[in-house]
């Protein structure tokens, strides 16, 4: 295409954009099922949004479109090329929006809730999670030949971060918890957070 259609691509646009360049071709419930086990571990997008998304985009010109002649007569969407072009240009751009903190947790302990109370859940929560990006990653490298250089070499960073992620938080509870409640935070000096966690991401290969 010469010219990019009148349409402003979201973070929602984006996530479409990119699970279907791992999918291929797939129907608006299968892109939300793949979302589901990926992107919404790290970027929440409301579902009714990314359900609508697909047309949108195919009325834009960032996907094709056709329908089964038969069965259940399904739509599957497939990118095309401006719109790989337009998630590539998006991608390796560096610049990215700061991370927004959302958690619930830490609004309840700021309102006066007993920290040991709200944290030992959120441990449990933690665990649960590292365990299932864990298998997740163990299915991705079983499923996927040859050297890593390819196009599901994205979903394997974002796992390898959320298992550091996931391990990282339940040390730091571990840590908070062992000091009893009420006991004094001791915060660390400078540059001593980011050395903790690199010291961290380091443990996993």
């Amino acid at each position: 295409m010469d010219s990019k259609p009148a349409y402003r691509l979201t973070s929602t646009s984006y996530a479409v954009l990119s699970l279907l360049e791992l999918l291929g071709e797939a129907t608006s419930y299968d892109l939300e099922q793949a979302l589901v086990r990926s992107i919404e571990n790290f970027w929440r997008v409301p579902h009714t949004t990314f359900y609508e998304e697909p047309a949108r985009l195919a009325r834009a010109g960032y996907l094709s479109a056709r329908q089964e002649q038969g069965g259940r007569r399904r739509r599957l969407y497939k990118l095309t090329e401006h719109g790989h072009s337009a998630l590539r240009e998006w991608a390796l751009d560096p610049a990215a929006a700061p991370e927004q903190i959302r958690d619930e947790a830490l609004l309840k302990i700021f309102a006066g809730a007993d920290p040991q109370a709200v944290l030992s859940g959120r441990a449990e929560y933690h665990g649960a999670k590292l365990a299932e990006f864990e298998r997740y990653l163990v299915e991705l490298r079983s499923g996927q030949e040859g050297p890593r250089e390819d196009q599901w070499r994205g979903a394997e960073a974002t796992l390898v971060i959320g298992i550091r992620y996931h391990r990282f938080m339940l040390a730091l509870i571990d840590d908070f918890l062992a000091g009893g409640e009420g006991a004094e935070l001791a915060l660390p000096a400078a540059g001593d957070g980011r050395d903790q966690a690199a010291a961290s991401a380091g443990g996993e290969s």
